[in-house]
């Protein structure tokens, strides 16, 4: 997976960051990178990082909203199409 790279111009000086976790949650990482072809844990988390910043999908409201839609779905809470259309006075046109 060579596309996780350290990217630059030339110009930028690289560094090295560190931080902590739990030794569980390493385990966690370390069979994720290596069950998904990475060569190394920095190249995955490298990886991570860059497609976060990229393409980030949900910020944490958005998150807690899907999940109690969810919820919502779970419990029956939520109605049809159509029955929202009548509900709503609109239309699919």
């Amino acid at each position: 997976m060579s596309e996780a790279t350290t990217e630059g111009d030339g110009e930028d000086e690289i560094v090295t960051v560190n931080f902590k976790v739990t030794e569980s949650f390493l385990d966690s990482v370390d069979d994720t990178w290596q069950g998904r072809g990475f060569n190394s844990r920095s190249e995955f988390i490298r990886y991570t990082l860059r497609d976060a910043i990229e393409f980030p999908t949900f910020d944490r409201d958005e998150l807690i909203a899907l999940l109690e839609a969810e919820e919502d779905v779970r419990e029956g809470k939520t109605m049809s199409a159509d029955e929202a259309r009548k509900q709503f006075g609109t239309s699919d046109e």
